[in-house]
């Protein structure tokens, strides 16, 4: 959340009249682009100006009367939804290298080099996007612009999405106490147990396998033992 000093204005023009709310950017962004945050998140100050500067507030009656709701949150998210949210060049700068990154940290995330089936590191993503000069929108989330720049990344780099099915074999000593390594990588399709050791049938995105394994290997000493399975 941003403090009021780093929030700006989104502004509502509608019935002759000016409504202002402060709200924090970059949860504001997201909040416009239907992504999952919660009002709270987005508003700075929980009042309706007709003047945020000057601190001059509009009355919750003549907001509910003139928005015709009894409710003063769904005056807010109209506000939120079709007010024009007002950044100064260096927020829009700041917020645009923030998107690239979340678009690159996706990619590098879920996406490998299928000629040797291991992940791109990051920086040869953020590389390869600016040879390409894809174009970032702030005003979009990181997920809607990810299949927009893998389509121009691959002209440039070999590359594909992909998931892969690793078998996990956990030895006694550490069976049960890596459930939350293994829900932080992906999604747990099948777990057996035989004579106190843990099996594990897990699906993660490519790119991270290498951050799993050395996880896994970090957290039982090299006691682990993993083996792919399965390319999806």
């Amino acid at each position: 959340m941003a403090s009021l000093d780093d929030a700006v204005i989104i502004r509502l023009k509608t019935h002759g009249e000016s409504y202002e709310v402060y709200v924090d950017a970059d949860n504001a962004l997201r909040y416009k682009s239907e992504e999952e945050v919660k009002l709270e998140e987005v508003l700075v100050v929980n009042h309706i100006f007709k003047d945020a500067k000057a601190g001059d507030k509009a009355s919750e009656e003549h907001l509910l009367d003139l928005f015709k709701t009894k409710d003063i949150n769904e005056v807010y998210k109209e506000i939120l939804i079709n007010g024009e949210l007002h950044l100064t060049t260096e927020q829009k700068r700041k917020m645009h290298e923030e998107r690239k990154k979340q678009v690159a940290t996706i990619i590098a995330r879920n996406a490998i080099n299928p000629q040797t089936n291991t992940p791109h590191p990051l920086t040869r993503i953020e590389d390869a996007m600016e040879e390409a000069r894809v174009e970032i929108v702030i005003s979009r989330s990181a997920k809607e612009q990810v299949e927009k720049v893998l389509k121009a990344l691959k002209p440039l780099i070999p590359i594909k999405f992909e998931k892969l099915q690793v078998a996990v074999h956990i030895p006694v000593s550490y069976a049960g106490r890596l459930f939350h390594i293994l829900h932080e990588f992906g999604e747990v399709k099948k777990e057996d147990w035989k004579d106190g050791e843990q099996y594990v049938l897990i699906e993660i995105p490519a790119g991270l396998q290498d951050d799993f394994y050395a996880k896994l290997n970090g957290a039982t000493h090299g006691g682990v033992k993993t083996k792919v399975v399965k390319h999806e």
